[in-house]
């Protein structure tokens, strides 16, 4: 479960969200830059692990809402239907209203 908000940078994604612990093998072949940034949010200790997640530990701006995305499902995702509000609308949804 994460949070977060577009930002004019990209997406922010707020400190108390969690990610998946274990990354897609497709994703470290295919999305090196995600995996990457993924290892310095852990070695930084901006993700911890806890539960059998990863939290974020404060919030984390992102240069947009698909990287954010996939940093917190561990591979390639669109943020642009990845990210939703609590009634389910999409980010996509929102920008296109």
């Amino acid at each position: 479960v994460a949070t977060g908000r577009r930002t004019e940078g990209g997406f922010v994604v707020f400190s108390k969200s969690s990610a998946v612990l274990v990354v897609r093998p497709s994703a470290e072949a295919q999305y090196p830059n995600t995996i990457a940034l993924r290892q310095r949010l852990i070695q930084d200790r901006t993700l911890i692990e806890q539960g059998g997640v990863y939290v974020f530990t404060k919030d984390v701006e992102f240069t947009s809402p698909s990287a954010a995305a996939a940093v917190v499902h561990g591979g390639s995702a669109n943020g642009l239907t990845a990210w939703k509000d609590k009634s389910g609308k999409t980010l996509k949804e929102h920008e296109d209203a």
